[in-house]
């Protein structure tokens, strides 16, 4: 009897992970959102903007050859390592609070990073072409899979360890971020960008960014549980 059949015709209790997750992420988007529109509204004493910012992390760690560019969007924010270019959003490039000043120099760490072959980074490049394959026929194969042969077929299996690869990535993410963020923090201080009664405030933004992305990888690591358990209890059957 499949597992969801056990709790009656149409339930399946593994859902209840899949719900966890996305408890957690709204929770976490929520987050970062609030914190951040908060000390947005804290100007910082430098009176320096996120690109300015930027800029000037960049070349006190001894970087001059990337390019820091507007994008729009609301924290849109990224470093592209391909084309060397720091890529700061409408609520960060232009403005002088100590919350576009964090995010800014966060995403200069991955710049740092990027730079001093950071082993975590580099094994995180490594793993985009998988985790976007992962990503992209997970869920094609599971879903044939089901249709074709139910939850235990090869087909589901594949995409189970297709979506495996995809959660990996989420999770060697997380040491990346912690790290740039830290990075971002200590610089901003040693340089003077940032005052200690300052600080505070910016690490409080980094840490509620942080949290979207162990948010991310437990919705992940839940869904991925979902799919063995689901896996695991057709073979039993």
């Amino acid at each position: 009897m499949p597992l969801g059949y056990r709790y009656g015709y149409y339930f399946d209790p593994t859902y209840v992970l899949v719900l966890i997750g996305a408890v957690i992420s709204l929770f976490a988007s929520m987050r970062v959102k609030t914190t951040f529109h908060k000390y947005a509204k804290v100007r910082s004493r430098s009176n320096m903007t996120g690109a300015q910012a930027a800029q000037r992390v960049l070349n006190s760690a001894g970087i001059y050859d990337v390019r820091i560019q507007h994008v729009a969007g609301d924290l849109t924010d990224h470093y592209d390592p391909r084309n060397k270019t720091l890529n700061l959003s409408d609520s960060v490039y232009g403005s002088a609070s100590v919350a576009a000043v964090g995010v800014a120099a966060h995403e200069c760490g991955h710049a740092i990073q990027h730079q001093q072959g950071y082993s975590p980074l580099n094994l995180r490049s490594a793993l985009v072409p998988v985790a976007n394959l992962g990503s992209t026929a997970a869920w094609p194969l599971i879903i044939l899979g089901i249709l074709f042969g139910g939850a235990g077929s090869l087909l589901c299996k594949i995409g189970i360890l297709l979506f495996s690869a995809a959660v990996l990535f989420q999770i060697v993410t997380l040491p990346v971020e912690f790290n740039a963020s830290a990075r971002a923090v200590r610089i901003l201080g040693d340089t003077g960008i940032l005052s200690e009664q300052e600080l505070p405030y910016t690490k409080k933004v980094l840490k509620a960014a942080a949290l979207t992305y162990v948010a991310g990888a437990a919705a992940a690591i839940l869904q991925l549980l979902r799919l063995v358990l689901l896996a695991g209890g057709r073979n039993r059957d």
